[in-house]
């Protein structure tokens, strides 16, 4: 196979089974070819293609049976069947009992000395309400080389947790709206919207995501969700599924929340691809946090609005001041910026995957 670009051999591959599977080529059901026809057809080693199909099957395109094949799992339209399998047992009995980043003291104190030598009285000025822009341009920067997403510093709002940002929202919605949420789940989610003056539809978890049927039923002029990881349950939504909330989202111009607090920790080789990147016409408000990748005491989240939203949003609640310290706010621009945190996150996924 001839090497049109520079994207290693295992995701070129893995695109074009992709491509063949939505479009029909593989349609729902159907057997792949086993790896080392593949292997012959398109001139890889087996190791290569084993690769593509372990990431066509993480993102749930496809679904191996041992001794049987490879066989697609993806479907153009939503999930209508009611599932009634069994959820996995809770990860956790304590909703606040999440794995720490265990980031390097050292560099985290090396970046901080750093940023006081650097930046000196600088650190003790105002910071703009949506953040410091030095952070969000560096924010920018880092998303788009690690998650492929391309969004500018004006739709990035930086906030001390999720908690916070999950307050903005509300406040966005207006109170007496109704959300949907994820039933079990992160149960701050529920307590800071309810808290707010929002009416939450919880919708039943399922070993794909969320019921479908549920997810039809609701009236919600929103919906949460944790596509990767969600807690405390473990499910991690696939390919098909995710089309589902992108479609129910589409058709009744609804907003879409995604949580992914957690998907930058993914043992595969390849990022989860977010809701917020997988359609331009749909509404989705991106959630993300350093809590959990760096340290509990890394107060900072970040959500990023679509650009319909931004004008709206500004409108509405621009008036609040930005809760994070420009200090803190600096050191993780520095950290972003130096290469030190993606090399961390490497490192972590590096050892999971071990």
């Amino acid at each position: 196979m001839t090497r049109l670009n520079k994207s290693p051999a295992y995701l070129t591959l893995y695109r074009s089974l992709v491509h063949d599977i939505v479009s029909g080529i593989y349609p729902y059901g159907s057997k792949l070819p086993s790896k080392r026809v593949l292997a012959a057809q398109t001139g890889l080693s087996v190791i290569t293609v084993s690769h593509a199909l372990t990431l066509l099957s993480e993102e749930g395109y496809v679904q191996s049976r041992e001794r049987s094949g490879v066989f697609v799992t993806y479907r153009g339209e939503d999930f209508l069947g009611n599932i009634t399998l069994s959820l996995p047992p809770l990860l956790h009995e304590d909703n606040e009992l999440r794995e720490i980043g265990n980031f390097p003291f050292s560099v985290l104190a090396k970046t901080m000395r750093r940023v006081l030598l650097d930046y000196g009285e600088e650190i003790l000025t105002k910071s703009d309400n949506s953040g410091c822009p030095r952070l969000r341009d560096e924010i920018c920067l880092y998303l788009a080389r690690s998650r492929g997403i391309t969004v500018s510093p004006a739709q990035i709002i930086v906030g001390s947790g999720a908690e916070y940002l999950y307050s903005l929202i509300a406040q966005f919605l207006g109170t007496g709206e109704r959300i949907a949420i994820e039933n079990p789940s992160y149960e701050k989610i529920h307590a800071v919207y309810t808290a707010m003056g929002l009416s939450c539809d919880l919708l039943t978890m399922t070993p794909e995501g969320l019921s479908s049927i549920e997810l039809d039923c609701t009236d919600a002029i929103a919906l949460h969700v944790t596509p990767f990881n969600s807690f405390p349950s473990g499910v991690t939504a696939g390919i098909s599924k995710k089309m589902e909330y992108l479609r129910w989202a589409k058709k009744r111009n609804r907003l879409l929340i995604e949580d992914n607090y957690d998907s930058e920790l993914t043992v595969s080789k390849k990022m989860e691809e977010p809701l917020f990147s997988m359609e331009n016409d749909v509404q989705v408000i991106y959630l993300n946090t350093f809590s959990r990748t760096i340290a509990p005491s890394m107060r900072i989240g970040y959500m990023i609005l679509p650009p319909s939203l931004v004008e709206p949003f500004h409108n509405k609640l621009g008036f609040y001041s930005c809760t994070v310290p420009v200090f803190e706010q600096y050191v993780l621009a520095e950290l972003l910026k130096s290469g030190d945190f993606e090399r961390h996150i490497n490192r972590i996924r590096r050892q999971r995957r071990r």
